[in-house]
């Protein structure tokens, strides 16, 4: 048995903060790599030591197999963890890392390359008698191939990268006339993040569920099934609420599904953590889609169920140890909801964010409740990587209690400085239909308009409030203009202030009977009943809590509200921090309405910039490979009169 004292991480953000904490647990050195970018980030400063790879962009740092090897090496480190995502799935870094005499905290090699690719592992689980999705996994890869095929199986149909996973590289396709541009983009997004532009298509189920089976082998022959999850509610393909046990699954159904995992994970002599990830249609019946061979984003709701560490499983079956227990004495204890916090707008299509944390506020610790994060107030979020934060994990007796405590937990976490999907998740924990768990991978399109209500005008409640709460937190000053009361002579105190808040703004006149703020809590009472608001400062802006969303309020800067709005005139801009990808018209060039002018990618997803009405190329601001700030003019387009 080999014994481990050091342990390196060959990844950043909550997944290393993670692995990290059960390391130290166990009383291992912990080693963490980091971008030049990352210097500061949460997992190198909790890491006992830290090494950098210095670039900024993934491709120059936490994907370089030979600088986190050499890494490891020159830190003392026997063992290196790969996390999910980056390089957790590449056979050629499990080998370089076995080659080096380190051990790899993840499956063998070989059992990479047979699940790796999701055309491969579709033949092996044909040939194991497994059902499969009606699709293509062919090796040709040119659109007449890919038409043909859409053709045969009918659409619509998802288009989806045989490497890698997140939802990168994967595009659904209404028609044969979206075909062609979608083919394109997914492959550049899978080239982007894999380096695999391989594509497979199948049929585009209607009304599925995603239920997965977490697995687990160690190197003595014994593997077993620790349940599952679903994790049906997504956008964009990602996974943004998981859940464990799935609701409805009888215990037939998880059995038949279990030990069809099993027998996959055995067939590829499989060791450690991996998921089995099939699609449930309304039947009953199932479908194999993919094998993630590593530990996944959403393992802590299987951790909530069986009292298990996975990554401790992880490091000791590393270490030569047999599973500590039969597939009989798995456990599964109560019920436990995952939601993943992005830094992204939901209102603009799930765009991503970047910025500087300004407020960052956790839930409170307790009984059933975790959080797990990679980023702490005073970080920042950059455009390189995923943008995800971190993620919340309820459990309890039964799901209505995990729902439940999952709620009030949204409700006292605050964020502010970026915009995040706080607010979405908590409508989708709160909706009737969620927790009646009527469930597929539908939820979010079939209840946007709940889900994603319009921004509306702020009511005169709000700017009450936000005026109270601004008067109140502004620091103490000194001499004849310190007092904030609104002092007029003969008159009753009157204080007004022009503020601005999600681009709207208002002159405000205070009443005299304001809310007050006590410490952080801006106190509100009507009709008997008085509520509490989160208040918080930071310099010049306040931060309140309203309606279960964060708004930051300032005062109203009406020089800086002319140049904005005359920013946005004959320009199209980019909707966020990103590099561009792809120019795809020339100065001079005529286009339609709707025609794609420029692709921009930020924390791995593509994005495109089109025409929004037929006009004519005026100019152009931007190149491929530039990067570019949120707000900066990439096009301007002159239109037809």
């Amino acid at each position: 048995m080999n014994t481990l004292t050091s342990v390196l991480v060959a990844n950043r953000g909550e997944i290393a903060c993670r692995v990290m904490r059960t390391a130290k647990a166990m009383g291992l050195t912990t080693v963490a790599v980091h971008s030049a970018t990352d210097r500061d980030a949460r997992h190198s400063r909790e890491a006992d030591i830290r090494v950098d790879l210095g670039g900024s962009k993934a491709s120059d740092s936490y994907l370089q197999i030979d600088k986190l090897i050499a890494a490891a090496q020159a830190s003392g480190a026997q063992a290196i963890h790969p996390g999910y995502g980056f390089l957790s799935e590449n056979a050629g870094f499990a080998r370089a890392v076995e080659a080096a005499g380190l051990i790899f905290l993840g499956p063998p090699a070989s059992a990479i390359d047979a699940m790796g690719s999701k055309s491969a592992a579709k033949a092996l689980m044909e040939t194991a008698g497994v059902p499969l999705v009606p699709g293509y996994h062919g090796e040709a890869q040119d659109l007449e191939t890919f038409r043909t095929a859409c053709a045969r199986i009918g659409y619509p149909v998802l288009l989806k990268a045989t490497a890698g996973g997140g939802g990168k590289g994967m595009k659904v396709v209404e028609d044969v006339s979206q075909l062609a541009e979608a083919l394109a983009s997914a492959q550049r997004e899978a080239l982007s993040s894999f380096g695999n532009a391989q594509m497979l298509v199948e049929k585009y189920l209607l009304k599925p569920r995603h239920v997965e089976i977490q697995v687990f082998a160690d190197q003595h022959g014994h593997c077993l099934y620790l349940n599952e999850r679903d994790c049906s509610i997504q956008r964009r393909h990602q996974k943004v609420v998981e859940e464990a046990p799935a609701p409805g699954l009888s215990a037939e159904q998880r059995r038949a599904m279990g030990e069809s995992a099993v027998r996959a994970a055995q067939a590829i002599g499989y060791v450690g953590a991996g998921t089995v990830e099939f699609l449930l249609d309304a039947r009953g019946d199932f479908f194999f889609m993919e094998m993630n061979t590593r530990l996944q984003v959403e393992h802590p709701v299987t951790e909530a169920i069986t009292g298990l560490d996975l990554v401790a499983w992880q490091i000791r079956v590393a270490q030569g140890e047999a599973l500590p227990i039969t597939q009989a004495q798995v456990p599964l204890i109560g019920h436990a909801i995952e939601v993943r916090l992005y830094a992204e707008d939901p209102a603009n299509d799930f765009l991503p964010a970047t910025g500087h944390l300004t407020l960052y506020r956790e839930s409170a610790p307790g009984p059933g409740r975790r959080v797990d994060s990679g980023v702490e107030q005073g970080d920042s979020v950059s455009p390189f990587y995923d943008p995800m934060l971190g993620k919340l994990i309820a459990w309890g007796e039964d799901r209505e209690q995990a729902r439940l405590r999952l709620l009030s937990m949204l409700d006292e976490f605050a964020v502010g400085g970026l915009k995040t999907n706080l607010g979405f998740v908590r409508r989708i924990i709160g909706h009737p239909a969620f927790a009646a768990a009527e469930l597929d991978t539908g939820f979010i399109p079939r209840y946007q308009d709940e889900l994603l209500p319009v921004p509306g005008a702020l009511s005169d409640a709000f700017w009450q409030a936000a005026g109270s709460a601004f008067m109140q937190s502004l620091p103490a000053g000194d001499g004849p203009w310190a007092d904030t009361r609104g002092f007029r002579a003969g008159l009753p105190a009157e204080v007004s202030l022009h503020l601005s808040c999600n681009g709207q703004d208002r002159l405000v006149t205070l009443a005299q009977h304001a809310p007050r703020l006590q410490g952080e809590q801006l106190l509100i009472e009507h009709q008997g009943i008085r509520r509490a608001h989160l208040a918080v400062r930071s310099a010049s802006t306040l931060f309140l809590r309203w309606d279960g969303e964060m708004h930051a309020i300032s005062l109203f800067d009406p020089i800086a509200a002319v140049e904005a709005n005359q920013s946005h005139q004959g320009g199209l801009t980019a909707p966020m921090n990103g590099s561009i990808v792809r120019v795809l018209v020339d100065v001079g060039q005529t286009v339609e309405a709707g025609t794609q002018l420029v692709v921009l990618e930020a924390m791995k997803m593509e994005h495109s910039i089109r025409a929004p009405q037929a006009g004519v190329v005026k100019a152009l601001f931007c190149q491929e490979g530039e990067m570019v700030a949120e707000g900066c003019a990439l096009v301007e387009l002159e239109t037809a009169d």
